[in-house]
């Protein structure tokens, strides 16, 4: 049975999806804790502090409304001048996406800029991005999680079609998943 009152199924993905939609921000840029939403609950548990130093470099959470291969809603990073607070509902405009397997397991990573950001907001794909930017999102996912053991493996990040259309299947499996 689904909770309603659960963000991630009472929130609607965006009006303009796949191109601008819903972010709700779990974890805030610069920090080392790792936030996750609750499924049973809706409310957002303290997962662990991350076992590096480092931190994340973007405001990570997800979209409501999609599902993905790993039986949770599709993940996305919402750069930004600011640190969002968590469970914070964000417009975000996507730009691409990081594909990814973690622990063997695909794990994409919508990247999107907060639409009301106006020192981000200009960018309209990931290609326009610094190219040390790439550089420090793969560092960071590669190697977060090395010293619990585990491996994540970024594959390559792609643009922002893709993104879209990754959204898309999202949307299409959490409707066969939830509303059928």
């Amino acid at each position: 049975m689904i909770d309603m009152n659960n963000p991630w199924h009472k929130v609607s993905v965006g009006e303009s999806a796949p191109d601008v939609v819903n972010g709700i921000i779990e974890i805030p840029q610069n920090t080392r804790a790792k936030y996750e939403l609750d499924k049973d609950t809706g409310l957002l548990k303290m997962d662990r502090v991350i076992y590096s130093s480092m931190h994340y470099p973007h405001n990570y959470g997800f979209i409501p409304q999609t599902y993905c291969d790993d039986n949770d809603p599709l993940d996305i990073l919402v750069l930004s001048q600011i640190s969002i607070v968590p469970m914070c509902l964000v417009e975000a405009k996507v730009i691409g996406v990081m594909r990814m397997l973690d622990g063997g397991e695909k794990d994409d990573k919508i990247i999107a800029v907060a639409n009301n950001d106006m020192s981000v907001k200009h960018f309209d794909d990931i290609s326009e991005l610094p190219e040390h930017f790439i550089k420090e999102l793969r560092n960071f996912f590669e190697d977060y999680k090395k010293l619990e053991n585990k491996t994540v493996e970024v594959e390559e990040f792609q643009n922002a079609l893709t993104a879209k259309e990754i959204i898309k299947k999202s949307i299409s499996d959490y409707k066969a998943k939830f509303t059928s």
